[in-house]
């Protein structure tokens, strides 16, 4: 059915100026035009903006609420055991309904912890169903690793000392007999015979060079070539990550690059320790980086060179990684410090805000697979969020460009609208498909009844905590 929706102003794309009173009319799930020249409106007045994509994130429950907080990667990871996915529907549909009301159309989920309580392919297929249910667009990867379940390494003088029975908890918890190249290959074919589509992307999501075999990433590097499907992995995030690669794989970015790993197949989140020989490989390949700097401040990971990864060529686009900066998915606050940390020093900007909107737009759809490259143009799906510019603009002193508003004081609260394909899933900043306080409240129910199943391992938490810094701190020394 034909649409209109008039705008006070209206951002289509990068390099072209914020339009004043106009009409966007979409139909069958495109832009089919837009008018400049419209009446002002009489009500309140509104900003359109292409819809924001959340390119790295994993579909999870809120790490703080179980205790994941201030501590690195490496421990982070195991303790967030605690967070399981208990419903693997709900548990999607809440984070992805999250990523919605905070105004994206597009959403990566690297799916790094199973609930265990299904076969995968219909843990995927529940995975898929909230996400239609919600109605946002999604690129789906089943998180894979062989090797180094607790420590990039001989994780021996971690669980020695453990009693018998504690080290039993561990190695039931995390070591498991890991999936081969080929059947994780079927499995992938499988999922994407099952939930691919116009509004799913599936794609190959080896964890990260530290966590994989090089037989698993060759047959991923093949697998993706074959098939033209894309590849999502972590690369560099921790300064524990970059001292293994050194001492264990030195040449890695390169041997990837060999391999034909790296292509403009392939997203890398983080990438946070990648040096400046590794970063123009990376952009040679044409292969993007989602930086993710909330989550890498939560973790104390580090600043990643964005900034030099933009100047030397790489596509950059931006996730929350399920820890935005308050735990609430804020995807525009994430861009904003982004920009706000990279966007240059004094009078050299690394680029406007406008640019850095639409790059992180028009890569993250790539990351995602969604079609189109977000602008607001006819032909392109008509996938925009409505912000509140009343709000956004609020003492109305001067004409001001919306745009830089709002980098220097927008949020998810200020979102009214947010379609996608030109339907509604977000309005008056309320998700449509699902109900999500509902959804937020049997999921604490479900989580509160079931953590007391990991009662013996809060209780070895405190020594296995204190065992995990001692091996990293003395095998994977950092300059």
């Amino acid at each position: 059915m034909a649409t209109e929706i008039s705008a006070t102003s209206l951002f289509r794309g990068p390099g072209q100026a914020i339009s004043d009173n106009v009409v966007l009319r979409h139909d069958g799930g495109l832009i089919t035009g837009i008018s400049e020249g419209a009446e002002p409106a009489s009500g309140p007045r509104s900003f359109v903006i292409p819809a924001f994509v959340n390119a790295h994130d994993h579909a999870r429950a809120t790490a703080s609420s179980f205790g994941a907080v201030g501590m690195p990667l490496e421990s982070w990871i195991l303790r967030t055991v605690l967070g399981t996915p208990v419903d693997p529907y709900l548990t999607a549909a809440s984070a992805l309904a999250r990523s919605a009301k905070a105004g994206c159309a597009a959403m990566m989920v690297h799916y790094t912890r199973p609930s265990g309580t299904m076969p995968l392919l219909d843990e995927a297929s529940a995975v898929a169903r909230a996400a239609s249910d919600v109605g946002i667009r999604m690129a789906f990867a089943i998180a894979v690793r062989d090797q180094n379940p607790i420590v990039y390494g001989d994780a021996g003088p971690v669980l020695s000392s453990l009693p018998g029975d504690d080290r039993k908890t561990i190695e039931d918890l995390f070591v498991r007999a890991p999936m081969s190249p080929k059947v994780y290959i079927e499995l992938t074919d499988a999922i994407a015979a099952a939930i691919a589509g116009p509004m799913v992307d599936v794609q190959l999501g080896p964890a990260g060079v530290q966590w994989c075999s090089k037989p698993l990433l060759e047959a991923v590097a093949q697998s993706s070539a074959l098939t033209g499907r894309r590849i999502h992995m972590h690369l560099l995030e921790t300064v524990y990550q970059r001292a293994w690669a050194d001492q264990n794989f030195p040449d890695m970015v390169r041997w990837l690059r060999d391999i034909g790993f790296l292509s403009e197949r392939l997203t890398l989140a983080h990438c946070i320790h990648a040096r400046p020989d590794e970063l123009e490989m990376i952009a040679a390949s044409g292969a993007r980086i989602v930086t993710n700097f909330s989550s890498n401040m939560h973790l104390r990971s580090g600043l990643a060179p964005i900034a030099a990864a933009h100047g030397c060529g790489c596509a950059i686009a931006v996730g929350v990684d399920g820890l935005a900066l308050d735990e609430d998915d804020d995807i525009l606050r994430e861009m904003r410090l982004v920009q706000l940390v990279h966007g240059g020093v004094g009078f050299k900007p690394t680029w406007t805000p406008a640019e850095m909107f639409a790059l992180a737009i028009r890569n993250g759809r790539r990351a995602t697979g969604a079609p189109g490259s977000g602008e607001l143009v006819a032909g392109n799906p008509a996938d925009y969020v409505v912000i509140d510019l009343d709000r956004l603009d609020r003492d109305q002193i001067m004409p001001v460009d919306p745009m830089a508003l709002l980098f220097a004081r927008g949020s998810a609260s200020l979102v009214n609208e947010v379609v996608v394909g030109g339907q509604t899933i977000v309005r008056d900043g309320v998700c449509t498909g699902v109900d999500l306080p509902a959804i937020e409240h049997e999921l604490r129910a479900m989580y509160c009844a079931n953590v007391g199943r990991y009662t013996n391992f809060q209780r070895i938490w405190p020594p296995l905590s204190e065992r995990l810094s001692g091996w990293f701190e003395q095998q994977l020394t950092c300059d």
